[in-house]
Formats: structure tokens, C-alpha cells, sequence
């Protein structure tokens, strides 16, 4: 079937030098007038626009065009559009409300434009206020990395979920990201993307050539930017060498194609345009404000647009040499927004003046709001300990910054369909579960032991992840009547640790060297305990996918597993509250401590445990609940003029 383009509509002046109606908008509420405004053109979805076409098509051999138009153009001056104040309980005006004189302004779900305002009417063609206006906005998602395509993190699961949740509540979304190619099967998962032109960006020292993939998929355009420099053997940002030396180079592009794409690519029938939000990701597209602000907007390009920083891991910053900032495609009085010295002791030698420049910090100084994916994490990037060096920057903005935890693919991750597993459960029913623990220790090699705790952890193999902690407290854990299971990779000392561990401790320690996405599924849900002692931890989403598994958490108090794991209180009116177990200082005693609580609880109070599980269970991590407060902070946005214009 052929597919069906968007209606474009071209504003065409009347004799009196103003905007008129083309005649197919006579009997739709298409143009609103606005005090002081010329008339503003909708934009109509493909359904919309059929029915137009349909409509008129059937009016034509009835009613002379040119007179429905003048019928309702007298009707549409008659319903002017006024500015309706916003107070709080004070009285204090907090915003404006653009709404007819009888009625409400609602918003056409069906279109895609940003900020499209229309009169609601019913089947009898009357004005019918609706109860609520809903702004829709053309939100770009610029990123290193977006699952299923490319995913090294919660990165990828961030900007591969969330811009599907807010395309399903009305948004038009693009992604930008990178096509990765590094010659193996994964390749394949951007066979479906098809090269819709290429363009050319300034930067390094002259013209740089990039073409852009597209695939329309669950109704987000997601948007491919191809370079020889994201084809090569490894994962997004390195390989078993360490990470590529040219990342400045190749997220440069990333973030210069990333602005010229809403302006240049017709997808579905016509272009993103200028009123965008841009939401950038860390600093791989940190340089996407300061593009906006340095090279768009001084040419009166963007000037209606906005960006949200979202920080995901505040530790990679994108800093290099100072020599490097002619190579951003930035004019040179803009240095001063990426400059960075590093302290003494940090510099590499005596004559070294430490001069450097820090995209991230760009990005903070540039941005309209910042974001971290955690309210705990938020806090913490304030402080000395968490914020590697910009937290006074970012306490300058504590103003616009908010903290928003994850959600999690509760499609995916469902332990009542999930493919994966041994056995499904749910809430109501927990007999899976316990069939699910005993086929994780059959496959393990584990003695089948359905009444001992099997604690798991999953993750990388690395300092942040606190594996020392877990590699100095495992002799003494091992005199406990349990059993352990380890998954994941990274640090080569700590993986020839895991196997020494199971050749001691055999019929108590299992380690599992690399990554595994249906044994990550499978330990989840078999076990019963999952250990996080994070040092730091941004978000977390392995506690998220244990609660919804019933795997009760003991996690390390900091950013969002603080956030989102409530610690027991077995003296709660009601039999008890909370979803597991945080622990604090971070430190041998006090994690050991704490597991040793969740496994005296598992043995001897069996009612306290299983209101744990079920309490985690039913916790809400969807993603439509986080869309919800990014949509609040889309608007607050909007609300301010450009920080930086």
C-alpha cells in the first residue's frame, strides 16, 4: 500500500496582505485568531487530512467553496483566543493559558506539530470545552547509544524506552544516534533503516561529510548518523584496547548532525523544523546547547528552541587537550563556556598548565535544564564526593535541576511471560518462583536446595560496582548456610577471582564470566537476595528488574537505589513496610550486616519476607510514570527564554 504523506499546508496572503485559509480548512477549526498574532497554520495528521479531503470532496457539488470559507472565517474572527493567567495559592501569577472565550483549548492528539491548538467539538459541530489542555511537543533525543540498536548500559535502555512512551502520549520524537557498525551479527539490527540523504558539517578543519539512516518504528523516527568513524571492530566507545582515541572527533559529528537534522530531514512529509527540545544525553551530545547558542540562534535559527540535559554518569565528562577546541566547529569567543584547568596535583608533570576542554561542562553552562536519572542522584552531583569536579557548577543551577528514576520494559521484564525463565509467577501466586530458583541451581551445578538463600549479583566487574567489597566479605559469608551466584564481566583480576571463588567454595559459589541477557533473566528470577554495593550508582536498574522478579534487594544507600529501594521496618503497623535493604557507610561490615538481616528474615520470618516480595512486586517503575514528569519538565522549559540566547 502506497504510504501516505503529511499534509503540508503553505500560508497564502489574501488581498489584505494577511494570511488566509486555504478553501479545504472552510469547515475546520484549522487557524486560530490570536490577539496581536497572525493567523497560525495546523499542521493535520494523515487521518486528518483524509477526512478533510473527504469531506470536502462530498460537499463540492452542494456548496460553492468560496462561500463556506467566508462563512467560516466570519465564524472563526467572532472566537478569539485570549491569554488566561496562571496563579498559585498565593496569588502569584505562575504561567499563561492561551483559551477561547466559551471554552477550553484542547489539543489534537492526531497531530504531531509542536504546541497545535484547536477548538474540541462534538459530533453535533458545536464547541464542547474539554477538561484539560495537553501541549505536544518535537522532542530530538540525541544519544551515544539507543537499545535494541546499540547498548552498552542504562543509556541505551533510557533512549530506547522512553522515546516510544512519549510518542504513544502525542509527541512527535526523534532519535539521533550513531550507526554502529563493527562486523558482527549485530549489524543487523540497522537492516531496517534505509539512507534518506546526506549533508555536510563544519568542523576539524573543514567540510565533514555524514548521511543519515532512517526507521520509522512505534511511531519514533529513529535517525542513524553514518561515518567510516562508527565502523570498526568493538563497542560504541572502545575496544579490548581501551576507549578510541578520535571519540572527540566522532561525537562531534554526532552532535552537528544531530542539529541539522530537524531541519533538514522530511520525515513523514516535512521536516521537524525549529521548535524543538532537544534532550541530550551526557556529554557525547554535550555540544548540541552550545551549537544552538553559538552557531544557530546569532542567525536567527532555533531561537524558539530548547535543551534538557540529561545526565547519566556525571564520571565521563568528554575532556580533552585545550589545543582541541578548534576543532569543535565553535566560534572562538565561546571558549570560555568549555574551558577547564585541572588542578596541580592532577597535571602530568611540572610544566603541564593543565588547560583542557570539558564538553560536559559546556553542556551545563549552555543548557535550559538538567536532569539526572535519579532525585538522589541529583543531590549528589552537588556535592564534592559526587561531583568530579563541576559540583559548583551545577549547585549554580540547582534551580533547574530535577531528578527523574527510570522506568523499566515491563513487557520485557515480566515475570508472568517471560520466555526466559524456568517458571511464571506473579504477585498472586508465587509457586513459580521457588520451580524458577530450582532450575537456576540445576543449570548452575548448585545442590537443589529450595529452603537455602541463593543471593546474586549482576553487573560489571569493576571499583564502582563495589566488587571488592563483595570479593573481601565472601570468606565470611560463605560460613552462612548460603549460596552465590556472580554474573558479569570486566576487570580481567576480578573474573580470574570469580572462578578461584567456585573452585573453593563448590557447592556454594558460581560465577559466570560475560554477559548474558537470558541468564541475567534466569538469576533474577531464581534468586532470592540481589546484592548492589555500588559506590555510586546513578540510577540502578538491576534492583527495579529484582523487585518486579520478587528478589528482594540489599543495596548500598546512594543516588538511585536510595531512591527507589525503601529499607524494612518490620515494626510498621500492618505486618511491616518497605521493599529491602539499604546499608551505609560503604563498607565490609555494615554490607555483611545487612545481609545478614535479609537472610535471618528469609529463614525465620517467613510472612515479613513474603510481604517484602509482594511490596516489591507491585511497586510502579513503568516508563509511563517517568514520561509523565519529563512531559512537567518539557513545559518548564519552554517557560523561560533560552538560557542562553
Amino acid at each position: 500500500m502506497e504510504s501516505l504523506n503529511f499534509t503540508t499546508l503553505i500560508p497564502c496572503k489574501s488581498s489584505s496582505g494577511n494570511l488566509a485559509r486555504p478553501k479545504w480548512a472552510a469547515n475546520h477549526h484549522d487557524v486560530i485568531s490570536q490577539m496581536g498574532f497572525a493567523p497560525l497554520w495546523i499542521k493535520r495528521s494523515k487521518t486528518e487530512a483524509l477526512r478533510l479531503r473527504a469531506t470536502f470532496s462530498s460537499k463540492a457539488g452542494s456548496q460553492d467553496g468560496a462561500s463556506v470559507v467566508e462563512d467560516q472565517k466570519q465564524k472563526e474572527e467572532e472566537k478569539g483566543v485570549r491569554f488566561g493567567a496562571e496563579r498559585d495559592s498565593s496569588g502569584s501569577v505562575i504561567g499563561f493559558n492561551l483559551s477561547p472565550p466559551n471554552g477550553e483549548v484542547a489539543i489534537d492528539d492526531g497531530d504531531v506539530g509542536s504546541d497545535r491548538i484547536e477548538i474540541a467539538e462534538d459530533v453535533s459541530g458545536k464547541e464542547k470545552p474539554k477538561a484539560k489542555a495537553k501541549v505536544t511537543r518535537s522532542i530530538v533525543f540525541v544519544t551515544a547509544e539507543a537499545a535494541p540498536y546499540s547498548k552498552t548500559g542504562g543509556l541505551g535502555d533510557v533512549c530506547g524506552s522512553l522515546p516510544v512512551v512519549l510518542a504513544g502520549r502525542g509527541h512527535r520524537v526523534m532519535v539521533v544516534s550513531p550507526r554502529y557498525q563493527n562486523g558482527t551479527a549485530a549489524d543487523k539490527k540497522f537492516s531496517g533503516a534505509v539512507d534518506v540523504g546526506h549533508t555536510t558539517v563544519i568542523c576539524f578543519g573543514g567540510e565533514q561529510e555524514v548521511a543519515f539512516f532512517h526507521e520509522y518504528r512505534e511511531g519514533v523516527d529513529w535517525v542513524f548518523v553514518d561515518h567510516p568513524s562508527f565502523h570498526r571492530p568493538g563497542n560504541p566507545y572502545g575496544d579490548s584496547f581501551g576507549a578510541f582515541g578520535d571519540n572527540q572527533f566522532r561525537f562531534t559529528l554526532l552532535a552537528h548532525a544531530a542539529c541539522e537534522a530537524p531541519l533538514v530531514l522530511p520525515l513523514g512529509g516535512y521536516t521537524y523544523g525549529q521548535n524543538c527540545l532537544f534532550m541530550v544525553n551526557d556529554w557525547h551530545a554535550g555540544l548540541v546547547p552550545l551549537l544552538l547558542a553559538a552557531k544557530y540562534r546569532p542567525h536567527g535559527v532555533y531561537t524558539d528552541a530548547r535543551s534538557v540535559l540529561v545526565i547519566h554518569n556525571l564520571a565521563h565528562q568528554g575532556v580533552e587537550s585545550a589545543v582541541t577546541y578548534k576543532n569543535l566547529g565553535l566560534p572562538a569567543e565561546w571558549y570560555g563556556a568549555l574551558e577547564w584547568v585541572f588542578p596541580e596535583w592532577a597535571r602530568a608533570h611540572a610544566l603541564d598548565r593543565g588547560e583542557a576542554v570539558n564538553i560536559l561542562k559546556g553542556a551545563v553552562v549552555t543548557t535550559d535544564r538538567i536532569l539526572t536519572v535519579s532525585e538522589g542522584y541529583a543531590w549528589e552531583i552537588t556535592t564534592v564526593e559526587g561531583g568530579y569536579g563541576l559540583n559548583g557548577l551545577i549547585s549554580s543551577r540547582k534551580s533547574v535541576l530535577n531528578g527523574i528514576t527510570n522506568g523499566i520494559d515491563v513487557v520485557e521484564w515480566d515475570p508472568s511471560t517471560d520466555k526466559h525463565i524456568a517458571s511464571h509467577y506473579s504477585a498472586n501466586d508465587l509457586s513459580g518462583k521457588v520451580e524458577c530458583k530450582i532450575a537456576l541451581q540445576k543449570e548452575l551445578g548448585l545442590p537443589i536446595r529450595p529452603d537455602c538463600p541463593l543471593i546474586g549479583f549482576i553487573g560489571r566487574l569493576d571499583y564502582q560496582k563495589g566488587i571488592d567489597l563483595i570479593q573481601s566479605g565472601i570468606p565470611e559469608l560463605m560460613n552462612e548456610d548460603v549460596q552465590f551466584v556472580m554474573l558479569g564481566s570486566g576487570d580481567v583480576q576480578c573474573q580470574d577471582w570469580m572462578r578461584l571463588a567456585e573452585a573453593t567454595y563448590k557447592d556454594k559459589f558460581r560465577g559466570w564470566v560475560g554477559f548474558n541477557v537470558p541468564v541475567s533473566h534466569r538469576i533474577t528470577a531464581g534468586c532470592d537476595i540481589l546484592l548492589m554495593p555500588s559506590r555510586f550508582e546513578p540510577c540502578g536498574l538491576n534492583q527495579l528488574y529484582a523487585m518486579r522478579y520478587g528478589t528482594v534487594p540489599v543495596v548500598h544507600s546512594t543516588g538511585g537505589l536510595r531512591d527507589t529501594v525503601v529499607n524494612f521496618n518490620p515494626y510498621a503497623p500492618g505486618g511491616g513496610e518497605g521493599t529491602g535493604w539499604t546499608f551505609s557507610p560503604l563498607t565490609k561490615e555494615s554490607m555483611l550486616a545487612a545481609l545478614r538481616l535479609a537472610i535471618r528474615t528469609y529463614k525465620e520470618y517467613k510472612p515479613s519476607w513474603d510481604g517484602l516480595v509482594k511490596r516489591g512486586m507491585e511497586k510502579d517503575f513503568t516508563w509511563e510514570s517517568a514520561a509523565i514528569q519529563y512531559e512537567q519538565v518539557i513545559e518548564w522549559a519552554f517557560i523561560d527564554p533560552p538560557y542562553v540566547a
